[in-house]
């Protein structure tokens, strides 16, 4: 069989369109991927402004997902390292938490923190040794409630609920009111326990561009937009068709599958704001959360500090639904940062309005089988949307959708 002769398309250059192209590149065959932006990443994309490096939305690469450890070289992206926990600012106090079993720099502050009762402390720890035995796919077997409901039935104080959870595992979520399922919960939490928290260097975008610099016989053809897949035909927006033999879509393919018109995907939204400030509030690398239900803020992160200057740069994550112009946000987070965080003295440098951030899933799956992502004959759908809002989830249905179409081709299960 001549794999070069196979015309295989992948719509998208996301994470997930990356890893398909990258397996079906290892097994011989040279794929086309059409994207519809001038760049590749989807939502995993930095912009570099003034030689400063923005991410689209603050977002982490947890080095214990199976997957990204196995298609990523995570000392090329040279990994910069969260610490094991946050500080919390309430009441104009900051108090710090974590998990001491690995940052022992965490032990006096978390137990001495005026967080949660004693019991909520245990309860974390009791949790975090629990969820290292559990295995993955037990996590995705379990009865799904709410995050919320599932940290009430284990025991925890509302105070510790609305101090901590509500803003750490909100931001993660991008929804306030942990109705995001309980699976989602603890694989996070297992990942968070397993490994680290991290950003490569050179921002997320350096994740999607290793793996497209891994590409040798891959077609990439920006700013091309696609309007309809057929079974061995791609119509696009310029009225032109693309003959293809197989084709993966790992994104909005309820709008380019007429049968498929009323399963669209919805999604969760966020904005992202960057400032410079020459006040460094949080010395240690960690997350800084906002206490204060009311508050439009979720967390600040200080990334790095700016070259030759005397100023950092801040992200600030807003979840909270408003209707507040930019121009409005803007002064109100500046306000919000003085009153909240005791940062006086700030720089705008760009707000990022991002309406699909992750999408919003029910009965949330680890795994599926490289035939579950056939849709029609010749037609397949990779897309973290498929299983659960992740990077993990990106690459494992890449992976899948992709040995799919090589046992259609081989009719030789992978």
């Amino acid at each position: 069989m001549n794999q070069k002769k196979q015309k295989i398309h992948v719509i998208g250059a996301g994470v997930s369109g990356l890893i398909a192209a990258t397996v079906l590149e290892n097994h011989g065959y040279h794929p086309i991927v059409l994207e519809s932006t001038n760049q590749i990443g989807g939502r995993v994309k930095t912009d570099c402004i003034s030689n400063i490096n923005l991410d689209h939305g603050f977002q982490v690469l947890l080095t214990a997902y199976p997957f990204a450890q196995k298609y990523l070289d995570y000392k090329s992206l040279e990994l910069q390292e969260f610490l094991p926990g946050a500080v919390l600012f309430k009441n104009k106090k900051k108090i710090t938490i974590g998990d001491p079993l690995r940052d022992l720099s965490l032990l006096i502050p978390t137990l001495l923190a005026s967080i949660g009762t004693l019991s909520d402390k245990f309860k974390i720890l009791k949790l975090t040794n629990r969820l290292k035995r559990k295995k993955i796919s037990e996590i995705f077997e379990e009865p799904e409630f709410t995050t919320l409901e599932y940290l009430k039935k284990i025991g925890f104080s509302d105070q510790i609920i609305d101090d901590f959870f509500k803003p750490f595992f909100g931001g993660i979520y991008l929804e306030d009111e942990l109705s995001t399922s309980s699976r989602m919960f603890e694989f996070v939490y297992k990942m968070f326990g397993e490994g680290k928290a991290t950003i490569p260097k050179n921002g997320i975008v350096a994740i999607p561009n290793q793996l497209r610099d891994k590409l040798k016989n891959t077609q990439f053809i920006f700013n091309t937009m696609v309007e309809s897949v057929k079974t061995n035909e791609i119509k696009l927006q310029n009225s032109s068709t693309i003959k293809s033999d197989f084709t993966i879509i790992t994104s909005g393919a309820n709008s380019l599958i007429s049968n498929l018109s009323s399963n669209s995907i919805k999604w969760k939204s966020c904005q992202t704001l960057y400032f410079l400030t020459s006040e460094r509030v949080i010395t240690k690398n960690l997350i800084g959360l906002s206490s204060i239900p009311k508050s439009l803020i979720n967390n600040i992160y200080y990334l790095k500090k700016i070259d030759h200057t005397e100023n950092y740069l801040l992200s600030v994550t807003i979840i909270k639904k408003h209707q507040l112009s930019d121009s409005v946000l803007i002064e109100v987070v500046k306000k919000e940062l003085i009153e909240i965080f005791g940062i006086y003295k700030t720089k705008f440098l760009k707000l990022y309005n991002i309406k699909k951030a992750l999408p919003n899933l029910n009965k949330l799956q680890y795994e599926m089988q490289p035939s579950e992502t056939q849709l029609l004959p010749g037609i397949y759908l990779a897309g973290d949307e498929q299983l659960n809002g992740s990077l993990n989830a990106a690459m494992i249905a890449g992976e899948r959708a992709a040995l799919a179409v090589i046992e259609s081709i081989t009719n030789y299960k992978v």
